[in-house]
């Protein structure tokens, strides 16, 4: 993804607008025509359909739910709130307003499966308790202590987030489930919700249009079909006065006219520059709204699969995985994944495209809705889940995992020994550039699986502060190139910018990348610094070739870095890299023995990257430009139960 100057559509609206008959500036008549009734624009019947809800099962969730009825609810505090602003601290106000909205929906969904008083009473004290809080907006997004100086958001004047946007789709939802009931138990509640959502929510997202998010001054990122998706639910469903009619088709045209933003971002690959798990909190997203707006116009706005990216980003998630719970972790992606996604939304769209292996993916990592809870995941994605006889009943596929990827648009290339199979070599070769969304410096990254299992890696995302997302971005070691697998040329590392990016990129069939890095270290005409990362199938190793040729012809200081995880031996010429658990093949380098050598180690003391990694992470520094080979050592033999390794 490239800055724009200002908006651009990705001809979403466009085929939207011919399929009602109509030009652009027409497709909000057509939505105040076409639009389903607000009790039935979601596609999940209310509670009082028994016959839908007493064959649903939610095990995990109702003994959840039942569990916590009597119990106290979580309560951020102003206190933890301001600690955003006093020390970067935002777990300690986002754990407790996230247990709160996840108990909120696990209240619904059992209210709504078993019928009992006392959860629709539980679920009656959560909405309230949202209610009432003062912003739903997360204290790390909200704008009021940089115009204001306010510590707390300012309640005259909402700031429209994440956060807040989850909030609004939540209520959508409860009251598309429980709203007769919610009449019936606490009357004037229902009131309340379609006021603060209003208020909060939908107000804001109709009169202004200069929220960073929309696309208009700057490129969009997850942000944009995240709000975009709950606003729409909100619309759909709480703008049902009489009143409201024309608001409501207002509202989902504006949605339609600023997911069309990010659509035209999204390129024709469907790669996204955020990595892999920012691809269900973007892409994703994209998807679901699209299928919800196809779905409340009965089938009229479903045009969406005649656009490229759309279709091919169905693929991504699939083209990321290295095995199992392992995936590319570029940028802020995380290299091993929760399993936590609402499947079921990868599953409908690779249906509507005609994505194969995309719906394979998805039914190999459905979960047994019986003892998982997904109130994680968002109300609206969680009772769709549990709805779809389509989806559960799918026949459980098999991971594609493919021989190769390339990705002319992140200029990424994933290639493995042997398609359909993670045994064996797995590497990943990056170019691009150093000003993508949620960045990292790490053009010219290499990271390596053996079968599966990532032992030269990316440490990816760390635990959110307030310096992640402000001016100090790189002064944390895990954004910086230097624990990056890439060079350091004449003790420079990599600069932030889409101006420091690889040049003369070539993909060579499907096993070889190859780039110039100099400019990335902003030695452009001072030094050639050529990389090649290639997977030779036939000899089962990986490659890796640094040549620099510098214009003075005098030599400086340069290190080649790979940075490890696992139990590191280093020798001349040669470091074994053994994974600390799990039966997986070590690796070995090898390079001239004339290179100088050593290890650093770093300890890890984010939770998020010692629950991924271990202890710490090892790099390997190695003097000067030169080769460097990778092999998967082989079992040899089996003593005392002990397994070996040689090449």
């Amino acid at each position: 993804m490239t800055l724009n100057d200002g908006p651009r559509t990705g001809g979403l609206a466009v085929i939207l607008a011919e399929q009602a008959g109509c030009d652009v500036d027409g497709i909000e008549r057509a939505l105040a025509v076409h639009l389903a009734e607000p009790d039935r624009s979601l596609p999940v019947a209310p509670s009082s359909e028994r016959g839908v809800w007493d064959s649903v099962r939610a095990d995990a969730v109702v003994r959840r739910a039942r569990a916590e009825v009597g119990a106290p609810w979580s309560q951020p505090l102003a206190s933890d709130a301001a600690r955003f602003h006093r020390d970067g601290d935002r777990r300690g106000w986002e754990v407790k307003a996230f247990e709160r909205t996840q108990r909120l929906s696990r209240a619904a969904v059992a209210a709504a499966i078993t019928d009992e008083q006392s959860l629709l009473d539980e679920a009656i004290d959560g909405i309230v308790l949202v209610c009432e809080q003062s912003s739903w907006c997360w204290p790390a997004h909200d704008d009021a202590f940089a115009r204001r100086g306010f510590l707390l958001g300012d309640v005259t004047d909402p700031y429209l987030d994440l956060g807040a946007g989850e909030v609004a789709g939540q209520m959508a939802w409860i009251d598309q489930l429980l709203g007769p009931r919610i009449d019936e138990r606490m009357p004037g509640l229902r009131k309340r919700i379609r006021d603060e959502v209003c208020r909060r929510v939908l107000d804001p997202f109709v009169e202004r249009d200069d929220w960073w998010w929309t696309g208009r001054e700057r490129t969009p990122n997850n942000w944009n079909p995240w709000i975009c998706q709950n606003v729409l639910a909100a619309a759909l469903r709480l703008l049902d006065a009489e009143h409201d009619r024309a608001a409501r088709a207002r509202t989902v045209a504006m949605v339609i006219e600023r997911i069309d933003r990010y659509a035209a971002v999204v390129p024709d690959d469907g790669a996204i520059d955020e990595g892999s798990s920012y691809w269900w909190a973007g892409a994703s997203r994209l998807l679901e709204t699209l299928d919800a707006l196809t779905f409340a116009t009965d089938g009229l706005f479903d045009g969406w699969t005649r656009l490229p990216a759309l279709r091919h980003t169905v693929a991504f998630p699939h083209r990321m995985q290295l095995s199992g719970a392992w995936y590319v972790s570029v940028a802020d992606s995380r290299a091993r994944d929760d399993g936590q996604h609402p499947w079921r939304a990868l599953f409908t769209a690779a249906r509507r495209v005609g994505d194969e292996d995309a719906a394979a993916f998805a039914t190999a990592h459905r979960v047994d809705r019986d003892e998982v809870d997904l109130s994680a995941a968002g109300l609206g994605r969680q009772v769709l889940d549990l709805v779809d006889a389509d989806w559960r009943d799918a026949p459980a596929g098999a991971d594609p995992l493919p021989a190769a990827v390339w990705l002319p648009s992140t200029q990424m290339l994933v290639a493995r020994e042997r398609a359909g199979s993670v045994n064996g070599l797995t590497v990943v070769a990056k170019a691009g550039h150093n000003g993508e969304s949620h960045n990292h410096n790490d053009v010219g990254s290499v990271i390596l699986a053996s079968d599966g299992r990532p032992l030269i890696v990316d440490a990816g995302q760390p635990t959110y502060t307030r310096e992640t997302f402000d001016g100090n971005r790189y002064s944390s070691w895990v954004m910086q190139s230097g624990w990056h697998s890439v060079p350091l040329i004449d003790g420079i590392e990599q600069s932030p910018g889409a101006e420091f990016a690889a040049t003369d990129v070539h993909c060579d069939g499907d096993d070889e990348l190859q780039m110039e890095l100099a400019a990335v270290y902003g030695l452009a005409g001072r030094v050639r610094w050529q990389r090649s990362i290639r997977l030779d199938r036939e000899e089962r190793r990986v490659c890796v070739t640094d040549r620099a040729h510098w214009a003075d012809g005098a030599a400086r200081p340069c290190q080649v870095r790979f940075v490890l995880c696992g139990e590191v031996t280093l020798r001349d010429g040669v470091a074994i890299v053994a994974p600390r658990e799990g039966d997986v093949p070590p690796i070995d380098l090898r390079w001239d023995k004339a290179r100088r050598a050593q290890l650093h180690s770093r300890t890890l003391d984010d939770p998020r990257l010692r629950d991924i990694w271990g202890p710490d992470l090892v790099r390997l520094e190695i003097d000067g430009p030169g080769e460097v080979q990778i092999r998967q050592l082989q079992p040899v033999s089996r003593n005392g139960g002990i397994r070996a390794f040689g090449r």
